[in-house]
């Protein structure tokens, strides 16, 4: 076992990294990776109050919701997982800007601005269920990890748009002795107002098409055919390769291919339900895939199916900055929450490890799958547990049966293989920085 895992790891260092190397010291990709760690401490505190308030006990879940204490743990949830995309744009556009030496507060600040200037304000207003209005604002909705991709755009956009003005020369220069900060504002000036005019041109236009807003456009052209696929292993295998693909580039794929083909799994989980409750078992269970077939099996650990790496990470870690990673990201791992390895391994835009975060979810939702198909192991319930329940108590709440959390555990040791020598060449990567930094 061990000289298959050298011969691994030696194929993987000659063949991968070099391609890895250089995708990695790309511009945008550097500044994409760079700007999304910024929400990593925002994401880290939200996950506390989201683990407080779905802590997988159904009498104290049940006293939260009773004395209103559950909504109101909610409120530090919004506050950083509700402003995902706004930060992530900022600090992308900061990032890119830096690349770029053109004044990184400037480009940041244009770029929210265009985020905004594309991003629909009208609220719905409703009355006894129908719309009598709408309501001036922008809804949480375009805001959170549903509104990233558009962010990302808008940054990017934004930051070429202003240092290809300011690098012609193209701005307003104030004498000598003017405050810097004065100074900067003025040269913003007119890099401000042709790229709002363009972005503002560009949404009028939006307006006039089917597509209405650019958040619309992103929606159709990426999750727009999920809504037509059933509950089949190769329409959870689609699923489960654009989750995880966009999640590498930095989009929160599990929310927003999640958020829609949620009525069809959510549909499916229901059906299952009943079926159960009239007595069904095993097999005789309609359905495989349901909302818990990604929630509490695809996701154990977190998006990428992370459990085993946060293992890892925790216990095998030579390098001081990957084992402290590992402390951070081996208790919220147990309830499904994995943050801290995304943007703090990173995960994200990161090269090396684009093949294990995408095969290890593959791998579990295939044995997952066909291991339910077959009869080996039982079927959904059609149970709605919380995707914060650990791994193995959630994969036997959600088929009733100790088999769920069986499959889990096999997952878990398949996961651990796939992980382990990404891991380990990352670990001696980072060893190595660290001894060169000592003896620096």
């Amino acid at each position: 076992m061990a000289g298959a895992m050298d011969g691994v790891i030696g194929f993987l260092e000659k063949h991968l990294m070099p391609v890895a190397g250089r995708i990695g010291n790309q511009k945008h990709v550097q500044a994409i990776r760079d700007g999304i760690i910024v929400t990593m401490p925002l994401t880290i505190i939200g996950s506390v109050f989201l683990i407080i308030g779905n802590f997988p006990i159904p009498a104290y879940t049940k006293w939260l919701a009773e004395t209103g204490i559950a909504e109101k743990l909610g409120y530090p949830v919004t506050a950083s997982f509700g402003l995902m995309g706004v930060i992530a744009c900022i600090g992308i556009a900061y990032r890119l800007s830096e690349k770029y030496n053109v004044d990184a507060l400037t480009g940041a600040v244009l770029s929210l601005c265009t985020f905004v200037l594309v991003t629909p304000y009208n609220i719905p207003f409703l009355q006894d269920g129908k719309e009598i209005g709408t309501v001036g604002g922008i809804a949480f909705s375009f805001l959170d990890s549903g509104g990233l991709f558009v962010g990302l755009i808008m940054s990017i956009f934004t930051v070429e748009i202003y240092r290809i003005i300011v690098q012609k020369d193209i701005i307003i220069k104030m004498p000598d002795g003017v405050p810097p900060a004065v100074a900067k504002s003025f040269a913003a000036l007119i890099p401000g107002m042709i790229i709002l005019t363009v972005v503002w041109i560009i949404r009028l236009g939006l307006m006039y098409t089917p597509f209405e807003d650019m958040h619309n456009i992103v929606r159709v052209i990426l999750v727009g055919p999920l809504t037509k696929i059933g509950g089949t292993y190769w329409g959870a295998l689609v699923v489960t390769l654009l989750i995880h693909l966009l999640w590498m580039t930095g989009i929160h794929g599990a929310a927003l291919i999640m958020g829609i083909i949620s009525p069809v799994t959510y549909k499916l989980m229901a059906e299952n339900n009943a079926a159960y409750m009239a007595g069904a078992r095993g097999t005789e269970l309609p359905h495989v895939v349901t909302t818990q077939f990604f929630d509490i099996f695809q996701s154990m650990g977190g998006s990428g199916s992370t459990f085993s790496l946060a293992i890892i990470l925790f216990l095998f870690s030579k390098s001081k900055q990957l084992k402290e990673i590992g402390k951070l990201a081996v208790g919220p791992a147990f309830f499904n929450i994995n943050e801290p390895i995304l943007f703090g391994l990173p995960i994200v835009m990161n090269p090396l490890m684009l093949i294990p975060f995408v095969l290890s979810p593959v791998v579990v939702i295939t044995i997952t799958y066909w291991s339910m198909k077959l009869g080996l192991v039982s079927r959904l319930a059609g149970i709605a547990i919380p995707w914060t329940t650990p791994p193995v108590l959630g994969g036997a709440l959600a088929t009733a049966s100790i088999s769920g959390g069986v499959i889990q555990v096999i997952s878990m040791v398949l996961t651990f293989f796939i992980y382990y020598p990404f891991f380990k060449i990352m670990d001696a990567q980072k060893l190595k920085e660290e001894q060169a930094a000592v003896s620096a």
